[in-house]
């Protein structure tokens, strides 16, 4: 059975793809494209449902020609990549995807952007946080809406909504959050989220940009915290990433706080004191990154923030451990003064479901003279969950 996958975006399809059409023995895909599209009487329709189910049910009824209608580019999140992990090989005709044109609406270019699907709405908003300019691909309950109750209230964004693109009831609305949370969505197709006040400079590269060069920035760069060397230690435990929220409760001068960002991940630095939080705000300037910052005491201040992926704690008594604990991060991570410390937070850690680990790292620093500098001594541990 020979395969088609045509893409549709609202404008006259291809002399190819109506000869696929008129020959084909099956014809399936979402209602509202079935309805522009209009395939000829007396053909086997098969509207949206399991594209492979009803694949292999024409392939056990007999041979001939299925084309398989889709939104905007198939191989661009559209069903290519699924037919072909079943070892189905698809002749495809492309149109236009609904990002591009998207973005076209919106006057806006596109290659500084993230693109992001909603199988996993925590992970979208996260890279809302942490990225100026993200496409987001709606689906039935992950929409303006959802994403705006995600993001609020730590991460304001203006929203561009898109509905019906290419279609006779396409609009075009640009939304504050707390309308969108509120209004009447049709059937949203994409979502822009945009930060207007992030200026980014031309890149080489589309979409997001390469990792940090060089982990853990020196002393040169970030003069607060510990060395270089115990930092790059903790971010090797966090592990952020792009899609991840860290948080960095008792951020002091938000060094952590600075390099998760510089990795791709979405931050709230958490820190109570006033003049920390202004040298927390100076780092984010100078070093070019998102954080959001929260002022106030833990564990109260932990309270009305989002799930975090991990968590790294400077400061901060058992309680703050705990409470960070029990919001059940994938890693947890914080530095002691001293190590009589160790044993009530591994306990804590290990309560709750981590597997703990406690490490001593001694650095000194080597002059140009050859002598040593005094030992800087810190004690970390670190749990993972089991």
């Amino acid at each position: 059975m020979m395969i088609t996958v045509i893409g549709c975006d609202g404008s006259d399809l291809s002399a190819e793809a109506r000869e696929r059409i008129g020959r084909a023995t099956l014809v399936t895909g979402p209602e509202r494209v079935m309805r522009r599209v209009r395939p000829a009487h007396g053909v086997s329709r098969v509207v949206g449902g399991d594209l492979l189910a009803t694949l292999r049910e024409h392939l056990e009824t007999g041979e001939g020609h299925a084309v398989v209608l889709a939104e905007g580019d198939p191989g661009f999140f559209g069903g290519v990549r699924a037919l072909r992990d079943h070892g189905l090989v698809p002749e495809v005709i492309p149109a236009s995807s609904l990002i591009s044109r998207a973005f076209a609406h919106a006057g806006l270019a596109w290659e500084d952007a993230l693109v992001v699907g909603t199988s996993d709405l925590r992970r979208a908003a996260n890279v809302c946080r942490a990225h100026h300019k993200v496409a987001v691909l709606a689906a039935p309950g992950v929409g303006p809406a959802e994403l705006a109750r995600e993001l609020a209230p730590t991460t304001p964004r203006e929203l561009i909504v898109f509905e019906d693109l290419g279609g006779s009831g396409e609009r075009v609305t640009h939304s504050r959050m707390g309308e969108a949370t509120t209004r009447p969505w049709r059937n949203p197709d994409v979502v822009l989220v945009l930060d207007p006040r992030r200026r980014v400079e031309p890149a080489w590269l589309a979409g997001a940009r390469p990792g940090p060069g060089v982990w853990a920035l020196g002393f040169d760069r970030l003069r607060h915290g510990p060395g270089p060397e115990a930092r790059a230690f903790v971010l090797a435990k966090l592990g952020p990433r792009l899609g991840d929220l860290v948080w960095d409760v008792g951020a002091g001068a938000g060094e952590i706080a600075v390099e998760c960002a510089r990795f791709g991940a979405a931050v709230v630095a958490v820190e109570r004191d006033l003049g920390r939080c202004e040298t927390i705000k100076r780092n984010v300037i100078a070093h070019g990154v998102k954080v959001a910052l929260a002022r106030g005491r833990a564990p109260a201040a932990l309270e009305p923030l989002p799930a975090p992926d991990s968590v790294h704690v400077g400061g901060g008594g058992p309680d703050v451990i705990a409470a960070c604990a029990a919001r059940r991060p994938s890693s947890l991570v914080t530095v002691l003064r001293a190590a009589e410390e160790a044993p009530a937070v591994l306990a804590i850690m290990k309560e709750h479901g981590f597997h703990a680990e406690g490490v001593l790292i001694q650095t000194a620093r080597l002059g140009e003279t050859r002598d040593l500098s005094p030992a800087e001594s810190v004690f970390v541990v670190h749990g993972s969950r089991v």
